[in-house]
């Protein structure tokens, strides 16, 4: 494990900070007494280059976390693939060349589990990323953000520039995007049965079968996480984030319908994908580099979450 290094009285931008989980890194961050800066994309389009030189130039950083990204679920995935891609690597290229010449002294670039093959065994382990091609319903925005392991690789090794890459799992808590549209499995999973509850329908529908199997990382311990690896890891091979513990779609549903209450039917389109079959990743690296392990077990995280949205809602 690295020489740990303090944020107190630092200067940290966290792109992406008024976002879901950048809310969590930027939480975390204050609680160690770093001094944050919040980008907001109404005044920094972090895709145009000028905004990204502008910013860095204003608020003059030690360090960047890169949270910001253009997400969504499977749906979102398969309807704007190019957007995913371009945006997503226009960020993250950008603010690393800029960070590099512009002096920052450490950047954070937040990737995705969906830069792992689909076919990859499990437990995913850092050294398989290139052994195959992402699944094909999220693969552009897999491959922007693994581009950006090969950039921030390719910096240290000709520029010395200190960046690290993280992949975590899907990321669930408080806070979530509840967009039917847009969200991910357990917020959509969440609104489903709370809304089927409350207008006394029998079934709610999930996409595909039920087979696959995801790994959950509350929010709050992944931003642990974060800050953890930026105080503590110098490196700038990848290191997965989660909890190395899978369940299949069709008993997570089983858990969210127990936490909101709902006791009808769930119904499987199987006409929908089901995405990659399964995902699970080795923690092993990220205890032996910089000590992080999860802390908030699934059903205590599903239970926070539920509870939020349901006061979230009445608070509306």
């Amino acid at each position: 494990m690295e020489q740990e290094m303090s944020v107190k009285g630092r200067k940290v931008i966290v792109t992406g900070g008024a976002g879901f989980f950048g809310s969590y890194i930027t939480e975390e961050l204050e609680r160690e007494g770093a001094v944050v800066f919040v980008p907001r994309s109404r005044d920094y389009n972090l895709v145009e280059r000028a905004a990204v030189i502008r910013l860095i130039q204003e608020q003059s950083p030690d360090f960047i976390i890169h949270a910001a990204g253009t997400v969504g679920g499977i749906g979102a995935n398969r309807e704007n693939p190019g957007r995913f891609l371009y945006e997503n690597l226009m960020m993250g290229a950008q603010l690393i060349e800029e960070s590099r010449r512009l002096g920052v002294k450490k950047l954070v670039v937040i990737g995705t589990i969906c830069s792992y093959p689909k076919y990859a065994a499990v437990p995913f382990r850092e050294d398989d990323l290139w052994s195959g091609y992402p699944e094909e319903t999220n693969a552009p925005y897999g491959l922007a953000k693994k581009l950006l392991l090969v950039q921030s690789q390719a910096y240290r090794d000709q520029y010395g520039f200190n960046s690290i890459c993280l992949l975590p799992v899907n990321l669930y808590g408080p806070r979530d995007n509840f967009d039917l549209n847009t969200s991910h499995v357990i917020p959509a999973m969440i609104r489903k049965c709370v809304e089927a509850k409350e207008n006394g329908d029998r079934e709610i529908v999930c996409w595909g079968d039920g087979s696959p199997t995801r790994e959950f990382l509350f929010a709050g311990d992944a931003a642990k996480g974060v800050v953890l690896a930026l105080k503590r890891y110098e490196r700038s091979e990848p290191v997965n984030l989660g909890t190395c513990q899978e369940i299949s779609i069709r008993d997570l549903v089983n858990k969210v319908a127990y936490f909101t209450g709902f006791e009808g039917a769930v119904k499987w389109d199987v006409t929908k994908p089901n995405g990659q079959p399964r995902r699970c990743v080795d923690t092993t690296k990220a205890f032996l580099q910089f000590g992080f392990r999860a802390g908030t077990s699934l059903d205590a995280g599903l239970r926070q979450t539920v509870e939020w949205y349901l006061g979230s809602r009445v608070l509306k």
